[in-house]
């Protein structure tokens, strides 16, 4: 991790790019495989699973049977654990349910807009080198509340063809009853263009890798909404002398271990602050079994000295980091300041863990500078909004002159005759 002092703002986008990797050639490979999963279904499931996942596959649904046995492997601290989860995730998705309120712009007018749920949605959960159970319940927790007719989950087999129990315990839990098993490129497609096995659906949802997130893209441009642009996972910490320098290191750390495209950045006020937290990251690390894999990451990462709290300020909102956590004394004035942002943790009993797990906040959140213009995963992102409008004949009196001026002068004579022709039967 690299300590840069004072940095002028000229130097700033340089210093908050993003680990950048090679992807050349990475969307013409992607869309080779999806354009074989449009055209060849199934074939090509079974095909990619044995290449990518090195498992020969006659079925990929996930039946009943394998669901009761996987219960049976969990361990009762891990059920206890899910379930309390599970129940918070379901009161905070459950109080962004929207209320209709009809609006009357002017009397005779009124105006009202309804949410309803998309009816087929695809939730991706990556399997890869750790179960991301807790993805299971953070997409399909939301997707049952907002009354998605059909939920589809696929997640990556292991090379014995089965699912980790952890993962399709959660998948009970949430009310999944569409479980595939399928991982990366072959998932997306599937979903995208559905096969004799899979439905197609009309969003797909879900974290992944760089392949994963490719497919994303390129099968939204034409033929299924995605919930996001994501990449790589990421954390920004703001420390001032309030901070302990333990806690700092771990929420750090925590984040360094998701991959080695992972990035995190601390942000502080003193260069014995970051002293006192890089002594911590050298003692954590060794306790922990993905530590190679956080190193990596660390070395993609930074630690910034700012003199001023508008520059601190300043730098979150450029950043827009995925996960911020603020560890200062006056943590909630800087909070309100905040506008950009996937979620944030404030203060030192605030670990970004509580959002990737029981807290009740969504944890899919967008990365690479997305919070400057996107929402991490909610309920609205399962629904669409749908308008509705209603005219009495004294409504249509009193903006149909308006309408039928402005048609006009926008030659749309069928629009403005469409007014014109109710107003004389008025």
């Amino acid at each position: 991790m690299k300590t840069i002092v004072n940095p002028e703002r000229s130097e700033w986008p340089e210093l908050l790019k993003r680990p950048q990797f090679d992807v050349s050639d990475l969307h013409e490979k992607v869309q080779a495989v999806l354009t074989d999963i449009r055209q060849t279904g199934d074939a090509a499931l079974r095909k990619y699973t044995q290449k990518f996942d090195g498992v020969d596959l006659e079925e990929f649904k996930v039946s009943d049977e394998e669901m009761n046995a996987a219960e049976k492997q969990v361990s009762s601290e891990l059920k206890e654990a899910i379930q309390l989860t599970s129940a918070n995730i379901e009161k905070f998705h459950a109080a962004q349910k929207p209320e209709i309120k009809k609006i009357e712009t002017v009397p005779g007018v009124t105006c009202w807009q309804k949410a309803v749920a998309i009816e087929k949605v695809g939730l991706y959960t990556p399997g890869g080198t750790a179960p991301l159970f807790s993805t299971v319940l953070m997409l399909a927790i939301p997707a049952r509340i907002a009354g998605c007719k059909e939920i589809v989950l696929c997640t990556p087999p292991g090379k014995d063809g089965k699912i980790h129990p952890a993962i399709l315990f959660a998948a009970k839990i949430a009310g999944v009853k569409n479980m595939f098993k399928l991982g990366g490129v072959q998932a997306i497609g599937a979903m995208a263009y559905g096969t004799e096995s899979v439905p197609k659906v009309n969003k797909i949802f879900g974290p992944g890798n760089q392949f994963v997130t490719a497919a994303k893209q390129l099968v939204s441009m034409n033929d299924v909404a995605i919930d996001m642009p994501a990449g790589p996972s990421e954390v920004m910490v703001i420390a001032d002398e309030s901070a302990n320098p333990a806690f700092v290191a771990s929420d750090l750390l925590s984040q360094a271990e998701h991959g080695a495209d992972s990035q995190v950045i601390l942000l502080a006020n003193s260069q014995m602050l970051v002293h006192e937290i890089r002594e911590q990251i050298t003692i954590q690390l060794e306790y922990l079994p993905r530590k190679e894999v956080a190193k990596k990451s660390l070395e993609n990462s930074l630690a910034i000295i700012l003199k001023s709290q508008q520059d601190t300020l300043d730098m979150i909102n450029e950043y827009a980091p995925e996960h911020l956590i603020l560890c200062t004394e006056d943590y909630s004035k800087l909070a309100e300041k905040v506008v950009n942002a996937g979620s944030v943790f404030l203060g030192n009993f605030t670990p970004e863990s509580a959002g990737d797990y029981a807290s009740g906040t969504n944890h899919t959140l967008p990365t690479n500078g997305w919070a400057k213009t996107y929402s991490g995963v909610n309920l609205d992102s399962f629904m669409k909004k749908i308008t509705f409008q209603e005219l009495t004949p004294e409504g249509l009196k009193k903006i149909g002159p308006s309408i039928e001026i402005m048609a006009a002068e926008e030659l749309l004579e069928a629009h403005k005759n469409a007014v014109s022709l109710r107003l004389k039967k008025i």
